[in-house]
């Protein structure tokens, strides 16, 4: 039997650049943080939402922090102070009522309307592609990003939906990956299809009780559960804390081969 040829063929273009440009202040109305991929390639985009009373500026020394491979970080800060404190403290959405007290059913609209004009600025002017971008929010951020997640997708299946009926069928583009921290859903998702953008829902023992489970498990069709003991944050100096995350993190992110690699293949080349 013969052997067959063997052809070298260098590796297909990838059609988003491998640098991508900074996001805008003219078009993302809070303030932010950007920072490109330490190694010069900004394959994925990770986007950090702090929590109720905080700012951009931990978690994008976070996002740093985390130096994952291949990806960029943007946090944004929450476009709205905190009433009744006297210091740089910000929330998502109206959160207390005029006693002062927690509102029960917040309407998260502000937040959604920002994380819409934000995703529609990202996949357009600055190139990066849905199944690129990752989301990470804490608590009342967590809420927000799970939100917009599905906001996103609802969008893409109406989308999807209408093209087909002009013969110019698109598909459905689902965000790359969303974990949350200690943030419950602030609705329950009646969806025609759960979205596929795979989540971790990261708790710890007294949160996230009373059905909050099931509604990510309604919304979502990829839901991992990690609880700790503990509160808060996972701890910076916990590994079995950070350790599913980053677990999570290494099966969801995007990886783009360097320069001058090529595919060994058998047969006659095209």
């Amino acid at each position: 039997m013969d052997s067959p040829d063997i052809h070298v063929l260098a590796e297909a273009p990838v059609p988003s650049p491998r640098v991508k440009p900074a996001p805008q202040t003219s078009a993302i109305h809070t303030q932010f943080s950007y920072s490109p991929s330490d190694d010069g390639t900004d394959e994925n985009l990770l986007i950090l939402l702090h929590g109720l009373g905080d700012t951009n500026v931990p978690f994008a020394r976070l996002g740093r922090s985390l130096k994952l491979p291949q990806t960029a970080t943007l946090a944004l800060r929450a476009p709205d102070l905190v009433p009744f404190l006297y210091e740089q403290a910000f929330q998502w959405y109206p959160s207390f009522d005029q006693l002062g007290d927690l509102i029960e059913r917040p309407d998260p609209t502000p937040a959604l309307n920002l994380l819409k004009n934000v995703l529609g600025h990202l996949t357009g002017e600055c190139g990066w592609p849905p199944h690129r971008i990752h989301l990470f929010g804490f608590a009342q951020g967590g809420s927000v990003a799970a939100e917009a997640c599905l906001q996103w997708w609802r969008r893409e299946v109406e989308l999807s939906s209408q093209s087909r009926m002009t013969n110019k069928e698109t598909h459905v583009r689902p965000l790359g990956s969303l974990v949350i921290i200690s943030g419950p859903l602030l609705s329950y998702p009646t969806l025609s299809k759960p979205c596929e953008t795979p989540i971790l829902v990261f708790r710890r023992p007294r949160e996230l009780k009373n059905g909050a489970l099931d509604a990510f498990r309604k919304g979502f069709s990829r839901v991992k559960d990690v609880e700790r003991a503990g509160e808060g944050m996972p701890c910076a100096s916990l590994r079995e804390e950070w350790q599913p995350i980053l677990e999570f993190w290494s099966e969801v992110l995007g990886w783009r081969p360097g320069d001058g690699l090529y595919e060994v293949t058998a047969g006659t080349p095209s």
